[in-house]
């Protein structure tokens, strides 16, 4: 338990993502009725962006990041070029790519199928950095 809800900052962390999940989770299940794709995408990439930061302060990322520059302070949870962080990566490609194309898209066919890119870029970063937390 002390690892999502150690503190604060993992606290909050955990409740939201699990919040992005459920919304993830509600908006595949009820598919049918959703009428605009675009908007769902914009709420995923907003919110996803303010996870991350909660996650990156949560992990340290900032201190690996100095530690990697001029090795100054202890790293954080992850090195900076470790598979979470890689993987991290790769899912916010997946994210960017939907975010530029999501209001190119002419149909909402089209939006739907980037907003479930785009959510499984989240899923993906998620799920890989909670595994490297409990494997740590």
């Amino acid at each position: 338990m002390k690892l999502y809800f150690g503190n604060t900052v993992t606290a909050v962390t955990t409740v939201m993502i699990l919040a992005l999940l459920g919304f993830i989770g509600w908006s595949v299940f009820s598919r049918e009725t959703i009428q605009y794709w675009g908007r769902r995408t914009i709420l995923v990439l907003i919110f996803g962006l303010v996870i991350c930061c909660f996650a990156a302060a949560r992990d340290g990322l900032d201190k690996s990041i100095q530690h990697a520059i001029d090795g100054s302070c202890a790293p954080g949870l992850f090195p900076l070029v470790s598979i979470p962080t890689i993987v991290g990566c790769i899912g916010a490609l997946l994210i960017v790519v939907a975010a530029i194309a999501t209001p190119i898209a002419k149909t909402q066919h089209w939006r739907e199928i980037w907003f479930y890119i785009m959510s499984g870029g989240a899923v993906l970063k998620i799920v890989t950095m909670e595994i490297a937390r409990i494997v740590l």
